[in-house]
């Protein structure tokens, strides 16, 4: 198991239930590879250096995880396909 820093900018016109299960996406998908997510921090609706999808502004989410270094790879498909997220980073620790 690695540990890995995950940061996660979530559409900003989303309402809160929708913004949880997009979170509870995310954390299912790390558990269900055999990860463990350490923390989950909100950073709150920041401005945007440059427009992304239209958007100005977007929720920033930080997760810290530990997972198999095999399940990043579909991590990031799985992100890229989520529609409520906009952009993510995913670093190992």
């Amino acid at each position: 198991m690695h540990n890995y820093e995950l940061v996660v900018i979530i559409h900003p016109d989303l309402d809160e239930e929708a913004i949880n299960q997009a979170l509870d996406k995310i954390k299912d998908w790390i558990t269900k590879a055999g990860g463990s997510i350490e923390s989950v921090d909100n950073w709150g609706k920041k401005h945007l250096a440059y427009e992304i999808q239209k958007q100005n502004e977007g929720v920033y989410y930080f997760l810290k995880a530990a997972m198999p270094t095999a399940a990043v790879s579909d991590l990031e498909r799985n992100l890229t396909i989520l529609e409520p997220v906009m952009r993510h980073l995913i670093v190992a620790k």
